[in-house]
């Protein structure tokens, strides 16, 4: 069941095409700011309350980033591996068109599991609005996804945690926990800034080089091979990734990753969530009272809806690197300074800058 509260959600749409056999949802959480910004996540077992969890993470993510949009997300139900190309598309079609009157004045969609450049171009032309998605190819004014701007916003968050912890760079050891598209590029700009990389995992499992692992072979392998196991070194499940005796650990896969038995076995004093909500609150509570600084996903990992808002007003790649830099720097720096001061964990400080940003515009709010 969802659940309503003071901020929404505004709107819940549930759309069917029996026809096509389109199956989905759209969540509008709270459009104080402007219009829902979040992705279109296809999966075989997504729900709308998973699409509300997410929508409300956007209304806060957007918030926080200071960005002119409000909190969205959608879900198709379906099996991404057992459909044929074509009949993808026409699902993504038929959920288009069931969205129409509500794109992009209401919803600007992006990619999320199983969706990406391709199936936002088919979206963005059955809608006949380019407005009406991000993440589009680099012909209808997209901003490729190889410039991994969520793992450079992840990356610039780290550092900024580091240098409140007093901590060089440069002596710090990592471990990400998902070589894909997000854990990639953020390992790949960690190293860029000194960190050495010692553990990264998979679907297929778990790699440790004592070390340090080569960043360009490990993602020359990866793109190669299909996996992160056929790197030299140490295999491990993909579960003890978590428990890497690193500095740092990076979330950037699965959700509810880390649970409350896990915390006694990891050893990083900082967490960055890359990944959005990859343990749950009185998870990120027990770390807290153990001092392991955790940055919480909405906060780390907004550097791809900070570049969506740069493809939105038809900006350039230059343009974005600045941005995603600036608000995630700035972002972080305000987050982890407020909460010092209130002595609470940085999520709490997260959260009430974001309601603060909401309630200012808001006019479903209780004021």
């Amino acid at each position: 069941m969802i659940e309503h509260d003071e901020f929404g959600p505004e709107k819940v749409l549930q759309v069917y095409n029996p026809k096509i056999g389109m199956h989905g949802f759209l969540v509008l959480d709270n459009l104080s700011l402007g219009p829902g910004k979040g992705g279109i996540r296809m999966t075989a077992t997504v729900t709308a309350e998973e699409v509300a969890k997410l929508a409300r993470i956007m209304t806060w993510k957007t918030a926080l980033a200071d960005l002119p949009f409000g909190g969205g997300k959608a879900g198709i139900i379906a099996d991404d591996k057992q459909i044929s190309k074509e009949k993808k598309n026409e699902i993504i079609i038929a959920f288009a068109e069931a969205l129409k009157e509500l794109c992009p004045s209401k919803y600007i969609g992006a990619p999320d599991i199983n969706t990406g450049e391709h199936e936002m171009e088919v979206f963005s032309r059955a809608i006949g609005s380019k407005k009406a998605c991000t993440g589009k190819p680099e012909k209808l004014g997209g901003l490729p996804h190889e410039l991994g701007s969520t793992g450079f916003g992840i990356s610039k968050a780290a550092l900024v945690a580091l240098k409140f912890l007093k901590k060089d760079p440069r002596k710090m050891t990592f471990a990400v926990e998902g070589f894909g598209n997000v854990g990639s590029f953020t390992a790949k700009y960690l190293t860029q800034a000194g960190l050495k990389l010692i553990a990264v995992s998979d679907s297929q499992g778990c790699l440790f080089v004592k070390d340090g692992i080569n960043f360009e072979k490990l993602s020359s392998i990866k793109r190669k091979t299909g996996s992160v196991m056929n790197y030299p070194g140490s295999k491990k499940t993909c579960e003890q990734i978590i428990q890497a005796d690193v500095n740092i650990l990076v979330t950037a896969a699965i959700p509810d990753v880390i649970k409350i038995g896990d915390v006694n076995n990891v050893k990083a004093k900082l967490i960055v969530q890359g990944s959005n909500i990859p343990m749950k609150e009185e998870v990120e509570e027990m770390f807290h009272k153990k001092n392991v600084l955790v940055i919480p996903d909405f906060v780390a990992n907004a550097g791809g809806v900070i570049s969506s808002y740069v493809e939105y007003i038809n900006g350039s790649k230059q343009k974005m690197f600045k941005l995603v830099n600036e608000k995630i720097t700035k972002n972080t720096n305000l987050v982890l300074k407020n909460a010092a001061k209130l002595k609470v964990k940085p999520r709490d400080a997260a959260l009430e800058i974001a309601k603060a940003r909401v309630r200012k515009k808001c006019t479903i709010c209780k004021i």
